[in-house]
């Protein structure tokens, strides 16, 4: 009766600790080996930030305005797509940079009529003269910089924004109105893509 009074005892005494051991085994995946949704699935604060940011890395289309027409979403597109380019005197290709007048040139390249070179020439013969509170995307407007007379041109892109090869040590890039700087130096906007009722062809590519 020794051996099996013994064998009882001994099992009697795993018995418990066999149950807690059990019953930590279970519970440890809830403390230790938990995963927080916030790790696991939820981008860190890093990737919600690229995230935030990534429909405007993504594709420049997102700054053409929608309300745009055709004509002026084909202008519009090929300004903003050069956009970073290096401002370079005379230039008017994305391999060579683009001065002011030179990325309208390029931006209108599409369009059926032909724009002068400068912006002065492109402020007296050409377009409609439209006001300021009537801007709409792909209207050309110009500024006087250090003269009297115009010498800067700019794209229209909506939302007082506008595309422009500023100078020399710059880009292509996108401005406001609302800026005090341009709003002093603003001269007139002139409209010289055609209505939608009378677009103009455009030469396809």
């Amino acid at each position: 009766m020794r051996p099996f009074f013994k064998t009882w005892l001994t099992i009697c005494l795993l018995l418990p600790l066999a149950a807690h051991a059990t019953n930590r085994e279970q519970r440890l995946p809830n403390v230790n080996g938990y995963t927080p949704k916030s790790h696991a699935s939820a981008p860190s604060s890093k990737s919600k930030k690229s995230l935030k940011n990534a429909p405007q890395l993504s594709s420049n289309s997102s700054l053409v305005p929608p309300m745009a027409t055709k004509e002026s979403s084909n202008v519009l597109s090929r300004a903003v797509n050069v956009l970073g380019t290096p401002y370079r005197w005379g230039g008017s290709s994305p391999s060579k940079g683009f001065d002011c007048s030179g990325l309208v040139k390029y931006a209108f390249n599409d369009a059926t009529f032909d724009l002068p070179r400068t912006s002065n020439a492109m402020a007296s013969g050409h377009g409609e003269k439209v006001d300021r509170n009537d801007l709409k995307p792909g209207d050309l407007i110009f500024f006087n910089i250090k003269s009297r007379r115009v010498n800067h041109v700019a794209i229209y892109l909506g939302n007082d924004r506008f595309i422009h090869a500023p100078r020399r040590g710059k880009s292509v890039t996108i401005d406001t109105l609302k800026k005090p700087y341009w709003e002093n130096h603003y001269v007139v906007a002139k409209r010289v893509l055609p209505k939608e009722q009378n677009a103009l062809r455009v030469v396809q590519r």
